[in-house]
C-alpha cells in the first residue's frame, strides 16, 4: 500500500498564527485538492496528521473541529479526491503527550493503523516540528513552501534528508509522474 502523510493547516488549506477556529476560516491552499485526487487515483491512501492545541486554548471545540474536518472531507470529495484518515493531537504543548508533532506519536498510530511501515512513507508538512515527527517515526519528511514553509526554510536546521517543495501539488507531480 502506498501511503502519504499530510499536516493539514498550511499543507492542505491556509494557516493562520490566530488558528483555524470555524469552517469558514477553512481554505484550501490553491491546488492542494486536485493534488490530494491526483495521488489517490494513482493509489495513495491519504491521512492527515495535524496538531490542533486550539482545543486546550478552549479556541474551539471537539464538534467544531470535526465541522471543519468535514468541510475538507467535502471539498475534497469534490475535487475526486478523498482522506482515509484524520488523527489529531487536541493536547496544549506543555501537556507532555506523545501525540503532539515533533514527537512521532501520532505518525506511529497512523502506521500502525494502516499496517504499513515507514520507510515508504512520505510526510509532508510546512514546519520543523513536522519534518522533525517524520524522521523520528522514520518517514520521508518533505517541507512545503506553503503555509509557514517559507518561514521554516529561512530559519534552516532541516533535517539533512528533507526534501522541500513549493506546494503539495509540487509533491504529487514528483510521486506520480
Amino acid at each position: 500500500m502506498k501511503l502519504i502523510i499530510l499536516d493539514r493547516d498550511g499543507v492542505i488549506n491556509e494557516d493562520s498564527d490566530a488558528y483555524i477556529k470555524s469552517p469558514d476560516e477553512w481554505v484550501p491552499v490553491p491546488g492542494s485538492l486536485d493534488a490530494i485526487a491526483r495521488l489517490c487515483k494513482a493509489g495513495y491512501r491519504i491521512a492527515v496528521a495535524s496538531n490542533q492545541s486550539g482545543v486546550a486554548r478552549g479556541l474551539f471545540d471537539l464538534s467544531t473541529l470535526m465541522a471543519i474536518h468535514t468541510k475538507m472531507h467535502q471539498a475534497v470529495a469534490s475535487a475526486g479526491g478523498r482522506i482515509d484518515g484524520v488523527f489529531f493531537c487536541p493536547h496544549a504543548a506543555d501537556a507532555g503527550c506523545d501525540c503532539r508533532k515533533p514527537k512521532a506519536g501520532m505518525v506511529h498510530e497512523i502506521l500502525r493503523r494502516f499496517d504499513v511501515a515507514p520507510a515508504g512513507v512520505t510526510l509532508v508538512g510546512d514546519s520543523m516540528r513536522d519534518l522533525q515527527a517524520a524522521c523520528a517515526a522514520g518517514c520521508r519528511p518533505v517541507l512545503v513552501l506553503t503555509g509557514k514553509g517559507r518561514r521554516t526554510m529561512r530559519d534552516g536546521g532541516l533535517p539533512p534528508e528533507t526534501a522541500v517543495r513549493v506546494d503539495l501539488a509540487a509533491v504529487a507531480n514528483e510521486l506520480v509522474p
